[in-house]
């Protein structure tokens, strides 16, 4: 037996999964309603501001990868041609784990030894999160809650602090927020100031003593290979370049530099003296002339 032609019975709504809806998952959602002849069906969502935006139509609507901001409240409206309804609304709560928390400070200004400091930590999550509070290098937790107090501020509280924030799908950690004794940071910039300056200074010495230090040891290897010049007046084949005098003085003389010279006598080693060039004179504009050899004798 046919039924008599109605209008559109309150729709029904069901979900699938039935489970709890995480964040990335696939939700599909289903309305049914008796109507003769059969409805059309078709998706709202209520925005914050009490709106119902379409969202789809159709009896199924289904939101893959589902995102945080795909929460809210959905209806069905189902309609013929007798006339339509719409569902009572059915809530989407997607679960998701903490964003990146972000931290403030309270007083803003700078802070003042003794004062109190407040640091609030907050971070977008479903479900609702749970704060700890660490400070840079040290391993053990400062303290846990969304607030983290701090009376009495101190020098040695000041550093950088985090919050991290955790809930049953995950956990994200805020970038470190330094806080500093006012004051700290003039002692610190005339502890630093003296120390860069002190190094700027002593940069250009000791560039000089370094280059003072290499061309002295560049100079070194040619004074010593002047040194280990000899004269050697015994050896033969370098007898030809050598020269002999014998000069006398005498005390009646003008010229007692150049008057008396005459021709050397044959070179006697056993008896004369012999004098080598001066050692002085191996280096510099002397360097490389031939030895002259003399036999000085005084006469009284």
């Amino acid at each position: 037996m046919l039924s008599p032609p109605n209008a559109p019975k309150l729709p029904s709504v069901s979900v699938s999964p039935s489970a709890e809806i995480e964040e990335g998952s696939s939700v599909t959602l289903t309305c049914s309603s008796d109507a003769n002849p059969a409805a059309n069906y078709t998706w709202y969502m209520k925005e914050q501001n009490a709106h119902l935006s379409s969202v789809n139509e159709g009896p199924r609507l289904v939101l893959s990868s589902i995102k945080s901001s795909d929460s809210g409240q959905y209806y069905c409206k189902a309609d013929n041609l007798l006339g339509s309804t719409i569902s009572d609304p059915f809530p989407i709560d997607v679960k998701y784990a903490p964003k990146l928390p972000s931290v403030s400070v309270s007083p803003s200004a700078e802070i003042e030894e003794g004062s109190s400091v407040t640091l609030t930590c907050s971070s977008d999550a479903n479900p609702a999160a749970n704060y700890t509070w660490y400070k840079e290098n040290e391993d053990s937790p400062k303290a846990s809650g969304q607030i983290f107090n701090i009376s009495d501020f101190r020098a040695e509280h000041s550093g950088s602090y985090s919050c991290g924030a955790q809930n049953k799908l995950g956990r994200s950690n805020s970038t470190f927020h330094q806080i500093v004794v006012a004051g700290s940071q003039k002692l610190l910039s005339f502890v630093t100031i003296p120390v860069v300056l002190l190094a700027v200074i002593s940069l250009p010495v000791f560039l000089w003593i370094r280059r003072k230090r290499a061309s002295r040891d560049s100079s070194e290897p040619e004074e010593r290979a002047d040194t280990r010049e000899e004269c050697v007046p015994d050896q033969p084949e370098q007898q030809e370049d050598l020269q002999y005098a014998s000069v006398h003085f005498s005390n009646n003389r003008a010229d007692p530099l150049y008057s008396n010279m005459r021709a050397a006598r044959p070179l006697r080693h056993t008896e004369q003296q012999e004098q080598c060039c001066p050692e002085d004179q191996r280096s510099g504009p002397w360097r490389g002339s031939s030895c002259i050899y003399s036999t000085v004798n005084k006469s009284r």
